[in-house]
């Protein structure tokens, strides 16, 4: 049974600086895409009774309202499902919103990064911190209840204080959820071919998340390493699928999914996708491969991994599999034992991205 849908825009008004996503300022293009993005649903999906579905870019709030209904009209679905669309403060008024909203859009995900003025103008945001707060705002006179803000830190002349000031500032809003994002220079980006100056250090990096859940944790469940929410209530439902290795849809240009063991990928090529939006490219993941990836989508989430879940899905004994991988971080205090597995601490997510090669 397949009941997470993933959507994705990938046209924005201009791409920022950091960002390795496939998105680009063909906006002109959205009707013919649509057409196209509606095929490949007709052609895959079969039904099924949703529990999420999620708009991606890109900047899917720039879509007219008409095409983002031909979208919905294409999937079954009730008023328990999680819609989230994402958003930029730039593109959004109030009767947008209120629009969203009769749609059965109940999520918002309100990619903002910042709340300085400067540091939004060095990553090429195209919004100003009073857009952030008018659009705040606005969401909630237009009744959404369940709404995300992002945030970045490390950026170009970011300080540990300007950091701690975005903190504050994000607590004040009183979003229900909100995503911590580290940057990254990722090739392809304005950034890897300009190399910004004034990067705070890995350690000042590290220092910053430390603040973050420091911060955060007295007003919101860390409950994935980059992500917070006020109650197990506003825990994305969407993204939760992906952590539990989970068979969703992927549709839309670049989009991938997860059906049966197998991944699919969609053409990063614009015509291409235009031309045929049903050819994907296949992958097979091997036994080793699922249990490599339940141990690292696992691990993310800050309760850790289930052994006994894992042993029964797998018929296998994960802790025997990888005693000696296990034992080498529970002995650093990078891992700590639950009553049913393990999980990192706070030091181990840091380490993350080392820890989890050593599973793969």
């Amino acid at each position: 049974m397949i009941n997470c849908v993933y959507i994705h825009i990938p046209f924005c008004e201009r791409k920022c600086k950091y960002c390795a996503f496939c998105s680009f300022s063909l906006i002109k293009k959205e009707d013919i895409y649509i057409e196209s993005l509606i095929k490949e649903v007709k052609f895959l999906y079969k039904n099924e009774n949703l529990k999420t579905i999620y708009f991606g870019g890109g900047t899917p709030s720039l879509l007219k309202l008409q095409n983002i209904k031909q979208v919905l009209d294409c999937f079954n679905y009730s008023s328990d499902t999680e819609i989230t669309l994402e958003l930029n403060p730039h593109n959004v008024d109030f009767e947008k919103l209120k629009a969203y909203k009769d749609l059965g859009i109940n999520r918002l995900s309100v990619g903002l990064q910042s709340f300085d003025d400067e540091i939004l103008f060095e990553i090429g945001r195209n919004h100003n911190s009073k857009e952030i707060y008018e659009t705040l705002e606005n969401i909630k006179k237009a009744g959404f209840k369940n709404y995300s803000i992002d945030l970045m830190y490390g950026l170009p002349n970011q300080t540990l204080e300007q950091w701690k000031k975005t903190l504050d500032i994000a607590l004040d809003v009183d979003a229900n959820h909100i995503s911590l994002y580290g940057l990254k220079i990722e090739d392809g980006t304005y950034y890897s071919k300009n190399l910004p100056q004034n990067l705070p250090s890995l350690d000042e990096q590290a220092t910053m998340y430390e603040v973050a859940i420091e911060k955060l944790s007295s007003k919101y469940i860390h409950y994935e390493f980059s992500n917070f929410a006020k109650s197990e209530k506003y825990f994305s439902r969407h993204n939760s699928c992906y952590w539990q290795c989970e068979n969703y849809y992927g549709f839309g240009l670049s989009a991938s999914g997860y059906i049966d063991n197998n991944r699919y990928t969609n053409t990063y090529n614009f015509i291409d996708y235009i031309k045929n939006p049903t050819t994907k490219k296949y992958e097979t993941l091997t036994l080793q491969e699922k249990i490599e990836e339940e141990i690292f989508l696992g691990l993310r989430l800050i309760k850790g991994i289930d052994f006994n879940y894992i042993n029964q899905k797998f018929n296998i004994n994960i802790y025997q599999k990888y005693k000696k991988e296990f034992d080498k971080y529970l002995n650093l205090n990078l891992m700590e034992k639950t009553p049913n597995g393990v999980k990192l601490t706070t030091k181990g997510i840091l380490l993350s991205n080392e820890i989890l090669c050593d599973f793969v």
